[in-house]
């Protein structure tokens, strides 16, 4: 009866919902698309965004499911664009913010569109005739299509973007295709809000990128440290550290390099697998201090769980490889710098705070034996 009860009073609250109020829900997932092409003096925009995205757009409805009338959308389309998308996205030259967006086109294309395959298809279809009014398109499920333009230089100079276009859904997931001057098409795809991304980065800014996210990876992830926490209990002496932590090193490096390569298996099994055995090679070394064996040798199982933890490494880094440019190499090196500082780092400071805790608070064994238990 309770439950009776419950769902009763439910459908009677949502059908005294006001209509704005169900209209204004965000979506939970949202995909955009765009291209992104410099031409002479100007550099031309193309997006496709779901119509349910567009919660403040208010476009002429008829019939009482809400079709939309086509050929008196043209004002709430070019609102919504302005409004919505463009005012999200920041594009620019070098390091100067392009002003004065143009909405160039403005049209809503039907949910079997796939005109946006490529950049000129998707062009052709932006300036194709509107859909015909009889068309009975629900006003959530149609996308509109934007071209764009911003006034430019020089059409060889090198563009970035900042596009801040997480709030049209819980997720927003965004692919974003650069037409370089060769013709040469570079893809990248991000979820959510990802800050400045170089469509065509200079050496030094994709060396920084790279640098700073291998050094964020190794201090975000949980199991690296705790894998490099059981490495120092039993030794806690920076000269005793050094050849495990370089075996360590050469061996992630290794993997690393391969896995960038496409040296490795690309199967659905193969990340659950390498996670699994991360979490093994933890227990592994924090069993291996309880029991208290010799650690004379430790620099070899380290190089054998280091060629593991690059596999994990490799993860993070073949999503963003997509923001090397032409610096795949060199990304690669500063990658695996950044994991290396991190480690340093990470080093530095428990060394001697592992240190200064069995100096005041543990005995040498129970303390070994008590922090590796934990670990473990």
């Amino acid at each position: 009866m309770f439950r009776a009860i419950a769902v009763i009073f439910a459908l009677l609250f949502t059908a005294v919902l006001p209509k704005g109020l169900m209209a204004d829900e965000i979506p939970l997932r949202v995909a955009v698309q765009a291209f992104v092409k410099a031409d002479n003096d100007r550099l031309n925009v193309l997006m496709r965004v779901p119509m349910d995205a567009l919660v403040e757009a208010q476009f002429p409805l008829r019939g009482e499911v809400g079709f939309v009338i086509f050929s008196e959308a043209r004002g709430a389309m070019e609102s919504a664009a302005n409004n919505e998308i463009l005012q999200a996205i920041q594009l620019f030259e070098g390091d100067s913010l392009l002003q004065s967006a143009s909405l160039e086109a403005v049209r809503i294309a039907l949910p079997s569109d796939r005109s946006f395959v490529n950049y000129e298809s998707a062009l052709a279809n932006v300036y194709s005739a509107p859909l015909p009014d009889a068309m009975d398109l629900y006003y959530r499920q149609g996308f509109l299509d934007i071209h764009a333009t911003y006034p430019i230089t020089s059409a060889a100079s090198r563009f970035s973007v900042d596009a801040r276009l997480a709030g049209l859904g819980v997720e927003t997931t965004t692919v974003l295709r650069y037409i370089l001057a060769d013709g040469e098409e570079r893809t990248f795809s991000f979820i959510g809000n990802p800050g400045l991304v170089y469509l065509d980065p200079r050496w030094y800014q994709a060396v920084f990128n790279f640098v700073a996210l291998g050094f964020d990876h190794i201090l975000e992830g949980t199991d690296h440290l705790l894998f490099l926490f059981c490495l120092l209990i039993p030794l806690r002496k920076v000269s005793a550290l050094i050849p495990v932590i370089t075996s360590f090193t050469v061996a992630h490096s290794i993997t690393l390099i391969a896995s960038a390569l496409g040296w490795v298996p690309s199967t659905i099994w193969f990340p659950a697998l390498i996670e699994t055995l991360i979490a093994l090679s933890i227990v592994y070394m924090a069993c291996e201090n309880i029991i208290g064996i010799k650690q004379q040798h430790r620099w070899i199982v380290t190089f054998c769980f280091g060629l593991v933890h690059g596999f994990g490494f490799s993860f993070l880094l073949t999503e963003s490889m997509q923001f090397a440019g032409s610096h795949l190499v060199m990304s690669l090196l500063a990658f695996n710098l950044g994991v290396e500082l991190g480690q340093v780092l990470v080093v530095l400071l428990a060394v001697p705070l592992v240190h200064l805790l069995f100096k005041y608070a543990l005995p040498e064994k129970a303390g070994v034996i008590l922090l590796s238990a934990i670990v473990g």
